[in-house]
């Protein structure tokens, strides 16, 4: 996926989605911004995002998307938009023996 521009839009709005980064590292990894969005953003925010992101994007960053970012509504709601019916697991934190 490519990287996010850091466009000043986009830098604005960075700080509502993830809140506890300056925005340029919250636009650093495109994966998790999105996954963060998907999840927290509001109509607004997504057409703000849509003018630089593709609906390939989308779907890259819900493959990717990182353990415990998305909640199960979200989840489901994405993978509904994205065609995928029934819904496939949500990303699942592993951790080592």
């Amino acid at each position: 996926m490519k990287p996010l521009p850091l466009v000043p839009e986009l830098l604005d709005l960075a700080p509502r989605i993830i809140w506890f980064e300056e925005p340029q590292q919250a636009l650093a990894n495109s994966v998790r911004f999105l996954a963060y969005l998907m999840t927290y953003g509001t109509p607004e925010d997504l057409a703000v995002v849509r003018k630089h992101v593709t609906d390939a994007d989308f779907l890259a960053a819900l493959d990717a998307a990182p353990a415990g970012i998305m909640d199960a509504r979200s989840w489901a709601y994405w993978n509904a938009m994205a065609g995928r019916y029934p819904t496939p697991p949500m990303p699942q934190r592993t951790f080592s023996a």
